[in-house]
């Protein structure tokens, strides 16, 4: 059976790259997945899978621990979720969640070729949400696919989850458990280099806002430039990010990290015009915090420096900037090892690379947290080898996605058992 199921994902891996291709060239940025998730609706119901959405309804999260504040750009676009049902339920249930959302792609003129023009070079596809992570979506799809061509379908309820809002809030994901979708077990194919995610930092988002004195350029000593006064404040959240780098080796899993903690001005806007000392200035910012740290209490963390640090500013101190909290607001998490899913993996991932399946520990935010945290189910965030996720020429490595695809499916056949393929579907 290994080898009909490795050979099965082969025979239709081109089939499976051109879904790939079809879903890379439909743009889904936040608030723009309209059209990807029509898109991903049409697949799934082909199958045969009832595929109903999930509204991220901010009444019904707002008082969840794990919910992150909502800003007015949040995604309005719904999650899908496609489930499976055996005719008797014998095996292990499955959520196969993917998020449908890309960042922004920034000047198309820095792309070889359109980010969403996607194209075939050698052994890479390229595109933006090529490896982060439409590849690994599609792949749960593809997985399900070679099981039925077999003629088989698994003996359990399988979640295929298409979700929203993974790469700001996570509130997507968390909407889909809100609403009742649980499981044995999850799988995540995140970009992830053919290796198994064993501890996540969690993120905090937020805006800094600061007002200057506005003054004719001529009388610029006069007056204060909250453009230069960012500056300053950015600095200061320097020392925030050295402190908690310095806390690493109390962390498991971060002991051995130089620079886990990563601080990021991800947008700065200010002032009206080149003639006036700019009166405002905001600036978007993300930094990370440990697993176990509770995001309240880091964010109090930070309020309370900006307060002591700025505090012999001779503007700042005077009129502090403000800072809102505007998107994730997350717990980071340990996989605790040695559960009967990272087996079935292991196993898997070893009889489609004829190698042992690896872990690491990765400072980026993941939709595991909700999984593992929030509903205390092994949650195996597993994915293809990609480079240049958001940045330029984003790419996705094919054989290594062809095997991801091979484990995923025998994961499949070993946790949630076999039956034939209904004929009714």
């Amino acid at each position: 059976m290994t080898q009909e199921i490795l050979a099965a994902v082969e025979a239709r891996f081109d089939d499976q790259i051109a879904l790939t291709q079809k879903l890379i060239a439909l743009p889904s940025r936040r608030n723009e997945e309209g059209a990807a998730q029509a898109f991903m609706a049409t697949e799934l119901a082909a199958r045969g899978y009832r595929v109903e959405e999930v509204e991220t309804d901010t009444q019904a999260l707002r008082d969840h621990p794990g919910f992150s504040p909502i800003s007015e750009h949040a995604s309005q676009v719904p999650s899908l979720v496609a489930t499976h049902e055996p005719r008797s339920a014998k095996g292990r249930s499955l959520i196969l969640n993917g998020h449908i959302d890309v960042v922004p792609e920034g000047p198309a003129e820095m792309w070889t070729t359109p980010p969403y023009d996607p194209r075939l070079e050698g052994d890479w596809l390229y595109g933006r949400g090529s490896g982060d992570m439409k590849a690994g979506l599609i792949a749960t799809l593809a997985a399900l696919d070679a099981l039925k061509r077999l003629g088989f379908q698994p003996a359990a309820r399988v979640h295929v989850q298409s979700v929203v809002e993974e790469e700001c809030t996570g509130n997507g994901a968390l909407a889909c458990l809100v609403a009742g979708y649980t499981a044995d077990a999850a799988i995540i194919p995140e970009p992830e280099d053919d290796k198994l995610v064993r501890a996540n930092l969690g993120v905090l988002w937020f805006e800094v806002a600061i007002s200057g004195r506005p003054v004719h350029v001529r009388e610029a000593g006069s007056g204060v430039n909250a453009i230069d006064a960012a500056h300053r404040v950015a600095e200061s959240l320097r020392k925030i990010e050295a402190r908690w780098n310095a806390e690493a080796p109390e962390h498991r899993y971060f002991e051995d990290l130089a620079h886990p903690i990563n601080f990021n001005v991800g947008r700065i806007e200010g002032g009206d015009w080149a003639s006036t000392v700019a009166a405002w200035c905001k600036m978007q910012c993300r930094i990370a915090i440990y697993p176990g740290d509770d995001p309240a209490a880091r964010a109090a963390e930070i309020e309370a420096h900006l307060r002591q640090d700025l505090g012999d500013d001779p503007f700042l101190s005077n009129s502090p900037p403000t800072v809102t909290w505007n998107g994730f607001f997350a717990r980071g998490y340990v996989l605790e090892e040695g559960s009967e899913a990272e087996e079935t993996l292991a196993h898997a991932h070893m009889r489609a690379y004829r190698a042992p399946l690896e872990s690491f520990t990765t400072p980026g935010y993941l939709d595991g947290r909700v999984f593992v945290i929030y509903a205390g189910m092994p949650c195996l965030v597993y994915g293809p080898l990609s480079e240049a996720i958001h940045g330029f020429d984003e790419r996705v490595s094919l054989p290594s996605l062809k095997r991801v695809t091979q484990t995923i499916a025998l994961f499949i056949a070993d946790w949630c058992g076999l039956e034939p393929v209904d004929a009714e579907a």
